[in-house]
């Protein structure tokens, strides 16, 4: 009996595993069949996705795309299936100017070469193109290059003065005395036709009485006389007005007044009452306050800026918001030893009398030969510190590096005299990042002067490094280098031409050698020095 019940229970074991295999299988065999249809799923999912941008790409990216070019036999004018655009050419990012056909190693560096696609900024190799989500990332901004005036502008101080040329002389025009005197104290207001001064005249007595004879007698030919009498009274120092008076009312005028001639302000009085006047002596002096003279210190470098006629605006700390307009009426020919400062007459206009002597005022000097310029805002420019550069924002989000003249700056804007067009977009924030885009890329700007052959500009493009020889050849030395912060090299291994005057015998692989070489645009690094031990190279190939 328990026999038979083992007999029973392995087989049931049997049929269990039986079935459990058999499931297995099936399995297996359906996963089988339906991978290829899984697979095809996938690939036509990645053949179905939108094409990438080179643009965005880097280094690291150029050289994986050069790396499946390469597994998938794709050359110079074929298509990448990736970015649906046709490759151009391939290149080194760190030797601008060589291109290639294939995809390979760098001849020059330790590092793949990277293809160039039309329709980015390998179409143009002046222009670095940045995909628009980088842009919006980057908060580029751009702006337009307009026409504009702009005037040439310098900034001085210094203080009011009376205007001299609108400044009255009250003098005595015969002698006598001074009855009455109307104005007590200098600085007085005084407006015109006012009454001044109140004098007697003994003089003009005779000179009255012989004129009103003459008139009352009667008879022929007595013009003469009248005339006669007439001109005496003129050179006793009486006017045209004070005659007509004693014509008109036939007596004699022995006292006169004497008004203002203008409104003003009575900036000097010698008369008082009771006193004594000669002919021809000083009574008082009126200045004009319509008008006021700015003597302005002018910085001796600017003052050849300045001109007769041009415009001035000023304001006084004590004025807040006035403005006073008016216009540079000389340059004086004096120079302060002491503060190298030109003097500058400016006459301001000074309707409201708010200005008066001695006050101190702040101007901005203008040029009225103000022409139409170019003008692009200040923030666009790139000071390198041997050129300036502006990013010009060109179509199909591509960017050209531009090298510009600058002339004057004034209110943020800065003149363009030559280097761009009117119309034109350039970019006012980001534009570092795009310059050192291109810079990598090996873009170069418009209206770069060529290199001149001097010794200082050799100079200013030789390096030193020491390094370890990997392989020799007859023209070249394979040489792994440390980092070289001068050129953001960093450590790799590339090749650098020998020249024929430099024979280097006895170097091996794995010898370590100081060298100075100069780089030559779209080639390998030229060397023309070096030194190992323990002899050393001197340029010219000599030894030493």
């Amino acid at each position: 009996m328990n026999r038979k019940k083992i007999s029973m229970s392995l087989l049931a074991v049997g049929v269990m595993s039986a079935t459990g295999f058999g499931l297995y299988r099936l399995g297996m065999s359906h996963a089988v069949t339906q991978s290829p249809s899984a697979g095809l799923m996938e690939a036509q999912a990645m053949t179905a996705a939108a094409p990438e941008d080179p643009s965005s790409w880097g280094i690291p990216e150029g050289e994986r795309a050069t790396r499946r070019h390469m597994e998938s036999g794709l050359k110079a004018g074929d298509t990448d299936p990736l970015t649906d655009r046709r490759i151009l050419y391939y290149h080194d990012p760190m030797v601008p100017g060589k291109k290639f056909d294939s995809p390979a190693k760098s001849p020059f560096m330790d590092m793949m070469l990277v293809p160039a696609y039309s329709g980015g900024e390998g179409s143009d190799p002046g222009t670095v193109t940045i995909s628009p989500r980088i842009q919006q990332n980057l908060g580029l901004r751009v702006g337009e290059v307009v026409d504009g005036v702009l005037s040439q502008e310098v900034s001085a101080v210094g203080a009011i003065a009376w205007n001299e040329r609108g400044q009255s002389a009250i003098q005595a025009r015969a002698t006598g005395f001074v009855e009455k005197l109307h104005v007590r104290a200098t600085l007085d207001r005084v407006t015109k036709g006012q009454p001044l001064f109140e004098l007697y005249v003994p003089d003009w007595v005779a000179v009255q009485e012989d004129y009103l004879s003459v008139r009352r007698m009667q008879g022929r030919d007595l013009q003469p006389l009248v005339e006669a009498s007439l001109q005496r009274m003129r050179q006793a120092g009486m006017d045209d007005r004070q005659i007509e008076n004693v014509e008109r009312t036939g007596k004699v005028q022995a006292r006169t007044t004497i008004v203002a001639p203008h409104d003003g302000v009575v900036t000097e009085l010698t008369a008082r009452e009771g006193s004594t006047v000669n002919s021809g002596m000083l009574l008082a002096r009126i200045n004009d306050l319509s008008t006021v003279w700015a003597h302005a210190e002018v910085p001796e470098s600017q003052a050849a800026k300045l001109r007769a006629g041009s415009p001035v605006s000023a304001q006084a700390p004590g004025l807040t918001g006035k403005i006073f307009e008016g216009k540079v009426q000389a340059l004086l020919p004096e120079v302060n030893p002491t503060t190298r400062t030109r003097k500058a007459r400016l006459e301001l206009a000074n309707p409201e009398e708010l200005l008066v002597p001695g006050m101190f005022v702040r101007m901005r000097l203008l040029d009225e030969q103000s022409r139409m310029v170019l003008l692009v805002p200040s923030e666009a420019l790139i000071r390198t510190g041997r050129r300036t550069l502006v990013m010009v924002a060109e179509d199909n989000n591509g960017f050209r590096p531009t090298e510009v003249e600058v002339g004057r700056e004034q209110n943020g804007r800065s003149e363009i005299i030559s280097g761009l067009l009117k119309g034109q977009k350039v970019v006012l924030s980001g534009q570092f990042l795009i310059d050192s885009e291109a810079s990598l890329k090996g873009v170069e700007a418009r209206m770069s002067p060529p290199p001149m052959s001097t010794p200082e500009s050799n100079a200013a493009r030789t390096y030193e490094t020491t390094a370890r020889v990997e392989a020799v050849s007859a023209d070249a030395l394979t040489l792994v280098h440390p980092e070289i912060q001068a050129l953001q090299w960093p450590a790799m291994t590339m090749d650098f031409k020998l020249p024929p005057q430099i024979k280097m015998p006895g170097v091996r692989s794995g010898d370590e050698i100081e060298i100075r070489f100069q780089l030559q645009e779209g080639d390998a690094p030229t060397v023309f020095w070096s030194c190992w031990p323990p002899c050393c190279l001197l340029p010219g190939g000599s030894f030493h």
